[in-house]
């Protein structure tokens, strides 16, 4: 079955940022910042979504994939 991957770990490994800072940053509570970061959503917010994209200066496509489970 496939899943929708949002790339959050990885992109904080590439820029050495921790979830508290982003978090920080975005004004964003942790609890659901942890919930995408693994991967347990079940609904996309669009403004966390653009948020991200800015913060990381990456397009929807770098912060998505679609994986195996």
């Amino acid at each position: 079955m496939k899943y929708l991957h949002i790339r959050l770990e990885e992109l904080l490994s590439e820029h050495g940022l921790s979830k508290k800072k982003v978090c920080s940053a975005l004004d964003i509570e942790r609890t659901n910042f942890n919930r995408y970061y693994r991967d347990e959503f079940q609904r996309i917010d669009a403004n966390l979504i653009l948020k991200l994209c800015e913060y990381f200066d990456c397009t929807v496509g770098d912060l998505f994939e679609i994986r195996e489970r």
